[in-house]
């Protein structure tokens, strides 16, 4: 049943475990973890896509959904609730023909939601991660897919030559007209690599998606068959190059540094931008932050509903905390709803949504510029007790 004719519309692929996160995935998926004291890392590609006229987005969960679904909602937060547009989550089902199910790649989640796509009839259909930090204009891209008449477009960043083995690696013409893609080559040929940043004319992705899902062989992935197959039938392929901030925040560390890159007056990632790239999340209505007059704050995030009393540097405090009187919060990203006592210090730390930081207790530690700055986490709802210390590198 055809709902509406669309010319894009965008599906978001937000059901990965986020493993490398560790105690901050355990009973989270990783698009519905804080970031930046009041957001959630999916507010990113949600708000990209409304800023970027595209008002129909399919959200594909899988791991510990609960939260991430009740976060979406219906989409009021993003404008996606409205009569002709929508933020449809689309977790795994089982079909009559048994053949459905849990999700076995990307390639096959988008193939399990043919039906879901053909409502719309769209030109086009850009694919999104759910796990990346950064601001984009999608139409910027659909337009550029379509002025070069390609089949698929895919958006890539230049990335140092040592870090290139990581990525999938795009190997272009000097029109961006791409000739190979390389999964993690252990020896680049270039630096373009994938974002994971797709548009696809929808009747090349069809096709390519049931010929996938036919391939017994087939890992169902975009990267490792549906790209290379695209490739090796001849279809015209294009990178996108961004250079604008992105951030994958699937480690401890890229999601530390990527909270780290919001604070200063010349932020590496400016959040403060205009109407035009506005981040939209869901929030509760909360009072302004307090600080007390004896509080000291140097280059810091203080999200509404906190109250600070102790010293905090160099950190992000989200909504909803508490740092007690003498309490000390340096280089650290604290989570929602987070207690840090009076005499408690927190270092060079995440600090997960209600934890507990007791008095007295320490968390993280200090480094000497030649030592590796591990970052201390504390799950959700933990407690750390009275004067316990969590050394370094530490998970509790």
């Amino acid at each position: 049943m055809l709902v509406q004719k669309k010319r894009c519309i965008a599906m978001l692929l937000a059901g990965g475990q986020g493993s490398r996160l560790k105690v901050l995935t355990e009973k989270t998926a990783k698009p519905a973890v804080p970031f930046g004291g009041k957001y959630r890392i999916i507010d990113f590609p949600l708000s990209n896509c409304v800023n970027s006229g595209i008002d129909t987005v399919g959200i594909l969960t899988q791991y510990q959904p609960l939260e991430l679904n009740e976060y979406i909602g219906n989409g009021q937060p993003w404008g996606l609730n409205k009569t002709r547009s929508c933020a449809q989550v689309l977790p795994p089902y089982e079909r009559h023909d048994k053949k459905s199910g849990w999700y076995k790649g990307t390639a096959n989640a988008i193939y399990q939601n043919i039906d879901f796509i053909e409502r719309f009839d769209p030109d086009y259909v850009v694919i999104l991660s759910g796990d990346h930090i950064y601001k984009m204009d999608y139409n910027a891209m659909v337009e550029y897919h379509e002025k070069n008449n390609a089949s698929c477009t895919i958006a890539v960043r230049d990335v140092p030559l040592s870090e290139a083995s990581r990525f999938g690696i795009l190997n272009t013409n000097p029109d961006n007209s791409i000739y190979e893609f390389e999964e993690k080559p252990a020896k680049p040929k270039s630096t373009n690599a994938s974002m994971g940043i797709y548009v696809f004319n929808w009747d090349v992705l069809h096709k390519a998606l049931v010929e996938d899902e036919a391939d017994p062989n087939s890992s169902n992935d975009f990267g490792k068959n549906i790209i290379p197959g695209l490739l090796n039938a001849g279809h015209k392929m294009m990178a996108y190059p961004f250079d604008g901030y992105w951030k994958d925040v699937g480690t401890i560390d890229s999601l530390w540094e990527a909270n780290m890159d919001l604070l200063g007056k010349e932020p590496a990632f400016n959040i403060r931008g205009d109407e035009r790239s506005k981040i939209y999340a869901r929030n509760n209505a909360l009072p302004s932050s307090y600080i007390d007059e004896k509080a000291k704050t140097v280059n810091c995030f203080i999200a509404e509903g906190s109250e600070v009393y102790g010293s905090v540097q160099n950190s992000i405090i989200s909504t909803g905390c508490t740092v007690g009187a003498g309490a000390l919060v340096e280089n650290s990203v604290v989570m929602p709803g987070v207690t840090i006592e009076s005499g408690a210090i927190v270092r060079h730390s995440i600090v997960g949504e209600n934890a507990k930081i007791s008095r007295n207790a320490v968390v993280g530690g200090v480094f000497t510029p030649e030592e590796e700055k591990a970052i201390s986490v504390v799950a959700k709802n933990t407690v750390v007790e009275t004067g316990t210390v969590v050394l370094p590198g530490e998970m509790r």
